[in-house]
């Protein structure tokens, strides 16, 4: 006969530390890269082998993206520093299509490592914590689950929102392993053609002796349609709000 799953209730201290393992890997690695990779995953290291990357994409494309895209999942999953410059990279060495489909990608599967492990160590257990406190906990979970499309869009959009507090939050509330990734993929497509278009652009910026203009995603041509995406995506939760108050 077929043991049924086991329970977080009858789970034994061993398998319920092993829940952990994922989480404490990543942070770990991310403590680790913070201090070794820093020099490594910059806009001057990109700018110093930029020609060495050219010579080495034309001879082999289809190895290029495929170790491009692995190296900026990795650096996704385990919050390496650099994904920035890995942004321009991809645009630098594809150009905006197809950099910005293998640069999304990347980014969506490595937040979806991050999420799995987040979700797996200790989202389901917090998640029932937050159902049985209720209070200011309780209400964000209800918040989230009532809007979640609407909420879900509006964390990948908004450009302040911290792209790892918007991987570990949706598994800390139980958001679905579809839902997450549909979100995903979307709500950063803006924010990466935006910076893939600017990492197409760099040949010209390295031959004037240039920086990249990083803030231009804040600049009111770039901004204001990604607000209005904003606007978009937070329409139903006002619609609600507003039906809400009516009915009372």
């Amino acid at each position: 006969m077929e043991k049924p799953p086991m329970s977080d209730a009858t789970e034994t201290p061993e398998t319920g530390a092993l829940r952990h393992v994922p989480l404490i890997a990543i942070l770990l690695v991310a403590i680790v890269g913070a201090f070794t990779l820093r020099d490594y995953l910059s806009f001057d290291a990109l700018a110093e082998h930029r020609e060495a990357l050219i010579a080495f994409r034309d001879a082999h494309y289809l190895l290029t993206a495929l170790g491009f895209m692995a190296v900026y999942i990795l650096i996704v999953a385990f919050s390496l520093p650099g994904a920035t410059i890995a942004t321009l990279t991809g645009g630098f060495l594809f150009g905006l299509f197809p950099g910005a489909l293998l640069n999304i990608t990347g980014a969506t599967i490595g937040a979806t490592a991050i999420f799995l492990a987040a979700r797996w160590g200790m989202g389901a257990k917090l998640a029932a914590k937050m159902d049985a406190s209720g209070g200011m906990a309780g209400h964000l979970k209800d918040a989230i689950r009532e809007n979640e499309l609407s909420v879900l869009f509006l964390i990948r959009l908004v450009p302040a929102v911290p792209f790892v507090v918007a991987n570990i939050i949706p598994a800390l509330v139980g958001v679905s392993l579809s839902r997450f990734v549909f979100t995903t993929f979307f709500g950063i497509i803006p924010g990466g053609v935006v910076y893939t278009w600017v990492g197409a652009g760099l040949g010209e910026v390295f031959a004037r002796g240039e920086t990249p203009n990083l803030g231009i995603i804040f600049e009111p041509q770039i901004l204001g349609p990604i607000l209005g995406l904003c606007a978009l995506a937070a329409l139903p939760i006002v619609i609600k709000a507003i039906r809400r108050k009516k009915d009372i």
